[in-house]
Order: C-alpha cells, then structure tokens, then sequence
C-alpha cells in the first residue's frame, strides 16, 4: 500500500516538472534564439520480486518504485530564420553562441543575435550586454570620430563575422563565434544566456554562418508542447488517482479491522 502512495507521489511530482518545462517553452515562443527544453525520466531503485518469493516469469522479474527527472535536456536544432534587414541583426547557421560581456564584466553566451549600436558605437543586445567584437590591428573605435564609428546603416557583415565600414571599406574586426565540447556543455542562467559548466572547453567555432539582417526564431513547436502537455496532465492525474485509491482502500481495510 505505502509503494503505491510512493510511486503515485513520485509520478506526480515528475510530471510536474514535465509541465513547468512546456510552460517554459511556451513563454518563450516568441524569444529570438531561444532553445526548448526537455524532461528525461528515469525509474528509481527496481526490486526483484524472486527475492520476495513472488512467482514470477523472466520478464516480469522486477517491480518499480517510482519514477524520477534524470535532467532537463536543451533541444539545439536550429530554429527557422527570419530576414529582418536590420544592419546589427545577426542570425547564426549552426551550432555556435555569441559571447557578449555583461555590466559587470562577467561573460555569457546567447544565440540571440538581436543587436543595435549603442552611442560609443559598440553592438548591445536589449539588456546592454556587449556583443564580443576583435577590433582589427590599427582600429580603435575608442579615438575615431563620430562619423567614422559604427551606425545603424554604414557596415555590412559576411558570413564569417569580419565587420567592414561600407563608405570608407575599413574592416573593423570580427564577431567570434564560439562552441564548447559536448551537446549539453553550457547551462542557462536567464535572460536567454548560458555559461559553459564546470570543465566544459569553450572554443571560436568556424562551421558556422554568421547571416546579417536576419534573426533565429525560437525552435519551440507549439502543436508538439501542448500535445505533450495534454499527456502529461493525464499522466499527472493518473499518478493522483492511484494515491486516491490506495487511501480509499486503506479506509476499507481500517472498516474491517474495526469490526
């Protein structure tokens, strides 16, 4: 009896964290860059019924205890991308992150190529954290003139990142793009922002295009979330009815006893 209140506790309580990440991927169809997220279950500890002198055939040899999230999985297949014809917007064409630096000098990762130029001339995404620029050798956007410095409409970018001024054809630098060893080796700390995890190596990545005047849409599928999240409640509820049962008949077996 106590089993079947355990494993209905546990499988309410995995579905539940399978909800909150639709949830979370529906807030977030809208995000530029953004990556959906995904539960993996795992059961928890079997126990063989032989040991409990149950007669049993090979294949049903095991009796579970419940059911666990192993982790939550980022999903990072490309997402579709949208031209926009904005000079400071970038999308990315395969694997890879722009590394920005954050007001307080820390760095982080995006694929939110959602830029604009700031008045010192330098890309800032909607936050102000500074998209990571390698200023060309001579090239100091620091003691140039205000007509000579990055706008909105004076500087193209091709498909490896390198940034040149279309009046004066001066190459200002490149955008680096970066990738880390592994499909799960960064972990997100909001705002559509990772940091790779601990042992992670984070290296400039050159199989990726780097498109400007467009943006990547978010990869979540709306029809796909809210079909798993239908099977999710039913599965969440199927884990609060076996807890209903097993206390209606633990009240059965109480009537009895007192009899």
């Amino acid at each position: 009896m106590f089993r079947v209140l355990w494993n209905g506790k546990s499988a309410m309580l995995a579905n539940q964290e399978k909800l909150d990440s639709i949830s979370n991927n529906l807030a977030n169809v809208g995000t530029t860059g953004y990556k959906r997220v995904d539960v993996s279950f795992k059961d928890l500890i079997k126990e063989s019924l032989d040991r409990q002198g149950y007669p049993v055939s090979d294949k049903n040899s095991y009796t579970g205890t419940g059911v666990r999230t192993s982790s939550w999985v980022r999903d990072n297949t490309q997402g579709q991308l949208q031209q926009t014809n904005k000079a400071s917007d970038m999308a990315l064409d395969g694997e890879g992150y722009f590394r920005v630096t954050k007001s307080d000098g820390s760095v982080a990762y995006s694929r939110d190529g959602s830029f604009k130029i700031d008045s010192l001339g330098n890309l800032v995404d909607s936050k102000g954290n500074r998209l990571d620029v390698e200023y060309a050798a001579g090239y100091n956007k620091d003691n140039v003139s205000l007509d000579e410095r990055m706008r909105d409409d004076n500087f193209r970018i091709d498909s490896k990142g390198t940034i040149t001024l279309k009046d004066s054809n001066v190459i200002v630098g490149q955008v680096p793009i970066y990738t880390a060893t592994g499909s799960d080796a960064f972990t997100s700390v909001g705002d559509n922002l990772y940091v790779p995890k601990d042992g992670a190596q984070v290296f400039k990545s050159n199989n990726v295009d780097v498109l400007q005047g467009y943006l990547e849409n978010s990869n979540v599928d709306v029809g796909k979330e809210f079909s798993d999240m239908i099977i999710t409640q039913r599965a969440f509820q199927l884990g609060s009815k076996a807890i209903t049962t097993a206390d209606e008949m633990w009240g059965m077996i109480n009537n009895l006893k007192s009899r």
